[in-house]
């Protein structure tokens, strides 16, 4: 009687940490290259593929969270004329906005393609009144493009891979980006590349940056450019560039710099947690440029090791 009950706590022991296992959250971390050149416009097409393979619930994308006051406050005047003019729009509509809360809903619930071109003005002018950049940007882009997205490449991460994955899916986006630093980090590049003159450091940075686009090269030619920037020694590559872990000798202004990129990409793998902890989905896709994607996977995994991060190639 006793071996029975054992073998039952035993099997059920298991049956529990299988189902625990294949429901577990997973977060699969796509490298973007943000805008790539002409010659290889068609770089995100393969990437695309890959993402609605995947299938994700959830998709992610480097937009500043709405309610972020600090990182839109830098934003406003910061190193984006994209964003200044964003937050300018959204300044200002919100003055004039008869925002309504039921309406917005009800419209954000329909299916894209069963929008009317009224409806889809509105959803315009409601994201921008709320601040969300990431689906102001989505909706703004199915108002020039259609339901299909752009026949021809934008050569750009959204308009290639994110906008047409999320129409795709008929989903919207979840903003993640965290700027609150940003203008720190700018300064502090400054001051490192300074220090750097005669002390190695930026000899060091020329050289991992000649072999980093090297190594673009071929791929680049055979529409991999993708699949190489998502290998894990591309990605660690463009992260020691972008967290000045390169550097010979450690200055004010490199140990300044890397400090406040490891604060960003701590306090973006927090609003990436957070909302899918929240959402409670499955299966969720980060759209990132390809520099903090190993600072992201670290993050994530020391701080919430309830999640699964899995990079793109390694899927």
């Amino acid at each position: 009687m006793k071996t029975k009950i054992t073998l039952l706590i035993i099997l059920l022991a298991t049956f529990f940490t299988l189902s625990a296992q294949k429901t577990q959250q997973e977060i699969v971390i796509i490298g973007t290259m943000h805008t790539v050149p002409k010659i290889v416009k068609h770089s995100y097409k393969p990437m695309l593929r890959f993402a609605k393979k995947y299938n994700p619930e959830n998709i992610f994308v480097e937009s500043p969270m709405p309610n972020d006051t600090i990182s839109w406050e830098y934003l406003k005047k910061g190193w984006s004329k994209g964003y200044q003019k964003f937050y300018a729009k959204s300044d200002s509509i919100k003055k004039v906005f008869d925002f309504n809360e039921i309406t917005f809903k009800v419209l954000a619930a329909k299916k894209y393609a069963n929008l009317s071109p009224i409806e889809i003005d509105y959803l315009i002018k409601s994201y921008l009144y709320l601040r969300d950049n990431g689906n102001y940007e989505l909706l703004t882009y199915l108002k020039k493009y259609g339901i299909k997205g752009a026949n021809k490449p934008t050569r750009h991460e959204d308009g290639d891979l994110t906008y047409k994955l999320a129409l795709y899916k008929n989903m919207k986006v979840l903003n993640v980006d965290d700027q609150q630093t940003n203008g720190e980090y700018h300064e502090a590049w400054r001051k490192c590349v300074k220090e750097g003159v005669n002390n190695g450091n930026n000899a060091a940075n020329q050289k991992l940056n000649k072999i980093n686009y090297n190594s673009a090269i071929l791929p680049a030619i055979f529409r991999k450019l993708g699949k190489h920037t998502n290998k894990r020694k591309s990605l660690q590559q463009l992260h020691d560039m972008a967290s000045f872990s390169y550097v010979v000798k450690d200055t004010k202004g490199c140990v300044e710099g890397r400090d406040y990129f490891n604060q960003r990409n701590m306090r973006i793998a927090k609003n990436i947690a957070e909302q899918i902890l929240a959402t409670k989905k499955t299966k969720n896709i980060v759209m990132i440029g390809a520099a903090h994607v190993i600072g992201l996977e670290k993050e994530l995994k020391e701080n919430y090791p309830n999640l699964k991060v899995i990079l793109m190639n390694e899927y």
